[in-house]
């Protein structure tokens, strides 16, 4: 046998090597972008100095939804790139854009320093991991679908939603152990820099891991590279990404809001100590990372949709009595609850939803479609779910109007999995 023939390596791919190797790699990917948001009141008062610590806050938030505004672009673009050239190639391709924005920020020197031209920079850099995380996600999830085994493609593509869950579990132990054990004056002089410095190992470990993972064999049967996955996405599959749109709608909006605004919440509103914050957000984020791979190998025995729905339902039903709880006693100890329970019900939602949505298009514009119906609702809907947060609390003075935003996320997307149960899911295969 041919070692060096790439179809006989195809054909050496492992299941299960294939799963470790992709999802550690978006685990790290992620945990790039996400690093920004755990060290947003930092980065506000570094970057973004108004005068007013609302002002910068606000600031600050806002360049975090920035780097949501490339996401589609870089879906459209890397997605089709997928589609025609490989996912594997991608994936290497924008691990790198990834890591290299990411240094690029723990290296921008602070206001006080050049002025104007690090908010700036930061931005920019923003915009790069944008564009880098939009091209990921379509073709992750194409490789887990498409390398798992008859009857596994749910607990395969849940580990790209599990991923997510750890690479922002890493962001926030990051996070928390800089801010727990070096000094408030060594924090804001430096040490915030170190979780970004952290993707000089991290690239290097993720290229080589993913180094030796194919394309799957589907991919690599099918003669898709002919045509354009775009043109042919908008010409016959307007529908499913519409609904793949609105399946994502809750995954995003509950990842953001709960792991990324609520940790920032207590320590801005709530006066609890960063660490603190920081530390209940990993626990949570832990029990995420458990919970949505076996929604996921659920998914698989009982239809995608049944936990989907009774997670939205339960999230809908729950979030404004637990928040206005949690706001009126502003302790550790319900925080934690409160979060490992947002945990359980959006890992309930979020491990069967990337199968969910890649079963809504057929190989030659999968990536493509999985990426866009990602991202573009990522963008709209996700992104800027602390800015809108934040802002909802400023002109309303109602500090549980959040919750509105996360109930009408729910409905949206509730309304998307009802209509999607009543389409035939497309053979992944």
């Amino acid at each position: 046998m041919n070692r060096d023939d790439p179809s006989q390596r195809v054909k050496q791919a492992r299941p299960r090597h294939v799963l470790l190797a992709v999802s550690a790699g978006s685990m790290l990917e992620w945990y790039d972008f996400a690093v920004y948001g755990f060290l947003t009141p930092i980065i506000a008062t570094i970057m973004f100095p108004a005068g007013d610590a609302t002002v910068s806050l606000l600031l600050s938030v806002g360049v975090f939804g920035v780097g949501f505004l490339t996401r589609p672009l870089g879906a459209f673009v890397f997605g089709a790139l997928a589609d025609r050239k490989g996912r594997k190639f991608t994936l290497l391709v924008t691990f790198g854009l990834m890591g290299a924005a990411t240094l690029a920020i723990g290296l921008i020197p602070s206001f006080a320093a050049i002025g104007v031209a690090a908010p700036l920079l930061v931005v920019f850099a923003r915009l790069l991991q944008g564009l880098a995380a939009g091209g990921a996600m379509g073709g992750a999830t194409a490789m887990l679908t498409e390398h798992a085994p008859s009857g596994r493609a749910g607990y395969f593509a849940s580990w790209q939603a599990a991923g997510q869950a750890g690479a922002l579990l890493l962001g926030a132990l990051a996070a928390a152990t800089v801010s727990g054990f070096v000094s408030p004056e060594h924090l804001y002089a430096w040490g915030w820099r170190v979780p970004f410095f952290a993707s000089v190992v991290i690239v290097p470990l993720a290229l080589h891991v993913r180094r030796f993972v194919e394309d799957p064999q589907v991919y690599a049967r099918q003669d898709s590279a002919a045509s354009s996955p775009l043109r042919l996405l908008w010409q016959t599959h307007t529908a499913p990404l519409a609904l793949g749109f609105g399946i994502t709608i809750i995954w995003t909006v509950s990842t953001y809001f709960f792991f990324v605004y609520v940790p920032l919440y207590a320590h801005t509103m709530l006066k609890l100590p960063m660490s603190t914050t920081l530390f209940s957000n990993s626990v949570a984020l832990a029990c995420m990372l458990v919970v949505a791979p076996v929604a996921g190998h659920l998914s698989d025995r009982f239809g995608r949709f049944t936990p989907m729905i009774a997670a939205a339902c339960g999230i809908v039903l729950l979030i404004f009595p637990s928040f206005s709880f949690l706001s009126s006693h502003p302790r550790t100890a319900v925080l934690a609850a409160f979060q490992i329970g947002s945990a359980i019900l959006a890992g309930m939602f979020v491990g069967p939803a990337p199968a969910a949505i890649a079963e809504l298009f057929p190989i030659g514009i999968r990536s493509s479609g999985v990426g866009i119906a990602y991202n573009l609702s990522v963008t709209l809907f996700g992104g800027f779910a602390p800015l809108i947060a934040t802002s909802l609390i400023a002109s309303t003075g109602n500090p549980l109007s959040p919750t509105w935003y996360v109930m009408f996320a729910c409905g949206l997307s509730l309304l998307a999995l009802l209509l999607t149960r009543r389409t035939r899911p497309l053979d992944l295969c």
